[in-house]
Order: structure tokens, then C-alpha cells, then sequence
């Protein structure tokens, strides 16, 4: 049994839709993203990146050890094999860039709790009564090492690696979405900003502004609004009503979430708006990491983004 989970493969994830409206209640709605991945695997003369995850996985299992003594882990994990693997080279090798918002933390959770915890929740289990939702709070806390606060959606769309519909504050389930069509001229995209963001100092900026009555009112209402309209029209199929709300989402988030759009983005975010060939949003807390983009027409996208990598996650 071991054997066969050692080579299981954790993907990235992508919030299409929900970035800071899930903490007031917005929908979301998240996807596997199978072009980076991550697995256990184990280095007997490391190099220095092995080194450093080996290192970190260190640091990790003892901040969960701590949460153990104080009776705060919320499933058995076995410590004697972990240790045991750690010594003998123990590394998460993952193509996913981190401080990208597309979930690498995520993924090194849902690989230690489908590996190392003494009865994880299959695929099947979860799909009855509150297990989802118990699943969900148990990764929330194997991941707070991560993030001070953690949702627990990140490692649990990588741990089920199947699309999860949030519709609001602890509900939530697996959805279908609409079959990508391959000859479609429009596509999802994410466009790389150059540089990581830092999640924590990205929340805690939003937090400290959902103090302020009007900007609390605009997440709750506006901001809530676009989003789960997008969300509904993208999962219905219909094209032209996404756009509509793509285009005041991404304005709303242009007036709204300045500090999570690195600077050099501001222009083209605009110039996207302006022109409608193309809409971009944040993609997780930003600041950093990927930008999301929607067209209706990639190769014309491509043409005025072309000072920048796109990579097409989904055609239709």
C-alpha cells in the first residue's frame, strides 16, 4: 500500500473565481491544474533544494507534533514512519512555484495527509454526508503552518483533484464544469507577473481594510455580486453573459485591490478593460505570482500581451 501512494501525484490548483470574497461568503470555484505537480520521493545524496525540503518538511512535521501535545491535531498521523522517512531523504519534488498563488503548499499537505495519516478519507468517502466538510477542516489545520489561516480549499482540491463549487461559507461540493472546447477561440489564462506574493501580507492588508464600513459593504455586495455572477454563467456555458460580469469584476478589483496588482500590471489591466479583448483578475491573494485572464479571442490576447508568458488553461 505504501508503495503505490509514495508515487502519487499532487497537482496545482486554480481559483477562477472567489478570491477574497470567500472569507464574506462569495461563491468560488477552484480547479485541478495539472500542468505542476508534486510528490513524496526521497534523495540519498540530496542536492540543495532536496536538502532544503527535506529541511522544511522537518520544521513542518514538528509544528505538527506541537499541535499533537497540545491535542489540537485533528487526525492521527504516524510520526515514527515520517521521522523515519525524513532520515532516510525524505523530499517533496514539485514543478509548483510557490508564492504563485496555484497552491504549493496545498499540494505537500494533501501528499503528507494521504500518506501519512493513519486513516485518510478516500475520494468515495467523502462524497457522503459532512465528510467533505470534516475533510476540509482537518487540511485547514495541517495547513495553518503555511499561511497563519488557512481555508483548507487548496489541499483539498489537490488532495480529491476534482473541481469544488464554495457557495458560501462552509458549503461546499464537487461540480462539473463545462467540457473545454478545443477549437474554442477563447481561452482562461494565467500570465506570470515575474515575482512571488506573499499570501499572508496580501490577507492581512485586505483585513485590515475590511475594517473600513465602505470597503466592507463593497466586498459584501459588489464585489460578492460580479463574482458569483461570473461563477454561475461560467458553469451554465454561456459565454457572452461571463463576459459582461468579467468586465465589471475586473474593474471593480482595478479600483478596489490596487496593492495586490503588482504595478507593472496596472496598465495593461486597464488597457484589457478599455478595449475588451481581454479581462484579467487577481489569481489567489496576489501581489505577486499569476494574473488570470479571460478572452474571447487568444491569439489577439496574445498579440497585445506579447511582452508577456501566457499559458491557456482552459480553451472554449
Amino acid at each position: 500500500m505504501g508503495e503505490m501512494i509514495k508515487d502519487s501525484l499532487y497537482y496545482a490548483k486554480i481559483l477562477l473565481f472567489g478570491e477574497y470574497g470567500i472569507i464574506e461568503n462569495s461563491m468560488g470555484l477552484s480547479i485541478p491544474y495539472h500542468f505542476f505537480k508534486g510528490n513524496f520521493d526521497f534523495a540519498t545524496e540530496p542536492n540543495e533544494v532536496q536538502k532544503d525540503s527535506n529541511e522544511s518538511i522537518k520544521q513542518y512535521v514538528s509544528h505538527l507534533e506541537s499541535l499533537r501535545n497540545a491535542g489540537d491535531l485533528p487526525c492521527s498521523i504516524d510520526f515514527v514512519q515520517l521521522h523515519s522517512d525524513i532520515n532516510s531523504g525524505l523530499f517533496f519534488d514539485s514543478s509548483i512555484p510557490q508564492g504563485f498563488g496555484v497552491g504549493s503548499s496545498g499540494a505537500l499537505v494533501a501528499a503528507l495527509y494521504a500518506k501519512y495519516s493513519v486513516s485518510p478519507l478516500t475520494q468515495s468517502d467523502v462524497m457522503l454526508g459532512d465528510n467533505l466538510k470534516e475533510l476540509k477542516l482537518t487540511l485547514a489545520k495541517l495547513e495553518s503552518f503555511f499561511h497563519g489561516k488557512s481555508s483548507g480549499l487548496d489541499p483539498l482540491i489537490c488532495y480529491l483533484n476534482l473541481p469544488i463549487l464554495i457557495k458560501g461559507q462552509g458549503d461546499l461540493g464537487t461540480v462539473g464544469i463545462p467540457t473545454e472546447n478545443a477549437e474554442g477561440k477563447g481561452a482562461i489564462f494565467l500570465m506570470n507577473s515575474g515575482s512571488p506574493g506573499k499570501t499572508q501580507n496580501m490577507v492581512s492588508i485586505f483585513l485590515n481594510r475590511l475594517k473600513d464600513d465602505g470597503f466592507r459593504n463593497m466586498v459584501k455586495t459588489q464585489l460578492k455580486k460580479q463574482n458569483d455572477d461570473c461563477v454561475t454563467s461560467f458553469l451554465k456555458g454561456d459565454i457572452s453573459q461571463l463576459f459582461g460580469h468579467l468586465k465589471g469584476l475586473s474593474q471593480l478589483l482595478l479600483d478596489n485591490f490596487r496593492p495586490m496588482i503588482p504595478d507593472h500590471f496596472e496598465k495593461v489591466w486597464r488597457e484589457g478593460i478599455d478595449s475588451g479583448d481581454y479581462y484579467l483578475k487577481l489569481c489567489g491573494s496576489g501581489g505577486g505570482g499569476f494574473i488570470l485572464g479571460f478572452t474571447q479571442d487568444f491569439e489577439k490576447a496574445q498579440s497585445l500581451l506579447k511582452a508577456h508568458k501566457l499559458q491557456v488553461i482552459y480553451k472554449m
